[in-house]
């Protein structure tokens, strides 16, 4: 590739991930590593995967099989959660390509895989006390958030300053407006389980990455009993979490807030919710005992 063309390349790839970090679709960049004893591959050569229209591109690795190997690689990473946005990609001329090191052979290519998209982003369907806290605690993790409520006084911009999106209106018609995908969290914490429902209901059945559901037991059961009687299926059901957050003694609507904070991020990052205290006793009663026979 000439120089004038490479260039040109490289700022179209640094402007389609700029528009996925803000809010774009989701692209993947691979870049290669090393070279290893593959013929027609060029050290620093990259190429821009989109998330959209069939996983076009931008650039080219090799223009033959390595770009087709890379397409599906990335393919998989776009639809995996929880997220993992680097990954490496090994090419052989034995046995093609592989994700796993253990199965990589002295002589493979590696080529780099990053995942680039915007900010994970937080709908908090109710605007009380609970709302709020986890609007506010949200903010510091990051998140994007918007915040619907069927009241004005509950859905403004001088009670959510930390909001990116304030939507005031029927939750069912507002939801179903929304563009919804893996990178999108949503919250149940309204006011009774008629509102509850339903959110739900315009929720359940699409591919968001996590939805949970604040309230009793009994509340819960009413609303996916119901929900399941309109025929909506008890796959989609059960992957509501519900009741809402892990077990941390919460009480007031803080301390709920980060326990529902806390579920969502172990969800999107795939964490075991257990002590690492406790995970560290483990590792350590797991490893071999020191031979002192000698």
């Amino acid at each position: 590739m000439a120089n004038n063309d490479r260039s040109e390349v490289m700022r179209g790839i640094v402007a389609e991930v700029e528009m996925a970090l803000g809010d774009g679709r989701p692209v993947a960049v691979a870049t290669v590593m090393d070279v290893g004893e593959q013929s027609g591959l060029e050290l620093g050569t990259k190429m821009l995967i989109r998330h959209h229209v069939e996983n076009t591109t931008l650039g080219a690795i090799d223009s033959g099989p390595v770009d087709l190997a890379i397409r599906e690689a990335v393919q998989v990473m776009f639809e995996t959660f929880p997220r993992v946005p680097l990954q490496t990609l090994y090419v052989g001329s034995e046995h093609g390509a592989v994700m796993r090191r253990s199965q990589a052979q002295s002589g493979d290519a590696r080529i780099m895989l990053e995942l680039f998209e915007a900010p994970a982003r937080l709908v908090i369907c109710g605007g009380g006390h609970v709302g709020l806290a986890i609007a506010s605690i949200a903010s510091i993790l990051g998140f994007d958030i918007t915040v619907i409520d069927d009241r004005q006084e509950f859905a403004n911009s001088e009670r959510f300053p930390m909001a990116k999106e304030i939507l005031c209106g029927d939750f069912g018609e507002v939801i179903d407006k929304m563009s919804i995908d893996l990178t999108s969290s949503f919250v149940l914490v309204s006011r009774g389980h008629q509102q509850d429902t339903l959110a739900l209901r315009h929720i359940v059945a699409r591919d968001s990455g996590y939805v949970g559901m604040i309230g009793s037991r009994r509340r819960v059961a009413t609303v996916l009993t119901n929900l399941q009687a309109e025929g909506i299926s008890a796959d989609a059901l059960a992957r509501v979490h519900t009741p809402i957050g892990l077990d941390i003694g919460a009480e007031t609507p803080e301390e709920i807030a980060l326990s529902i904070l806390a579920e969502i991020v172990l969800v999107r990052k795939g964490g075991t919710g257990t002590k690492l205290s406790t995970l560290n006793s483990r590792r350590q009663a797991e490893r071999p005992m020191p031979d002192t026979s000698r």
